[in-house]
């Protein structure tokens, strides 16, 4: 069985950057979709960013041009790099994985990012 444990988050201050890691243990991850969600208490979990298996990314409108989801086969570990941080990307973020996009059927147990003024 697959497991996706998140890891690099913290707190850092408006501006900075930090590099998320999702390393999958079990199988071969080469061949799924992945994928960052983030969550606020009280919102819904919202897509952040996503690659497939052939490395076709996709980005929330919120996060273009600031964050990079990339993966590296080899290491079963997909990133998510976040540059310019802003307080409202403050959230636990989760991993997870796929057939495809759109049909994640594992998750991580989330990562918490704060970023502060």
């Amino acid at each position: 069985q697959v497991q996706l444990v998140e890891s690099g988050g913290g707190l850092v201050q408006a501006g900075d950057s930090l590099r998320l890691s999702c390393a999958a243990s079990g199988r071969t991850l080469s061949t799924t979709a992945m994928g960052w969600f983030r969550q606020v208490p009280g919102k819904q979990r919202e897509l952040v960013a996503a690659i497939t298996s052939d490395g076709r990314t996709t980005y929330a409108d919120s996060v273009k041009g600031r964050f990079t989801i990339s993966r590296d086969n080899a290491k079963n570990t997909v990133y998510l790099q976040m540059n310019s941080l802003k307080q409202e990307d403050s959230a636990v973020y989760y991993c997870t994985a796929g057939p495809a996009l759109k049909l994640y059927n594992i998750w991580g147990q989330g990562t918490q990012v704060t970023v502060s003024f």
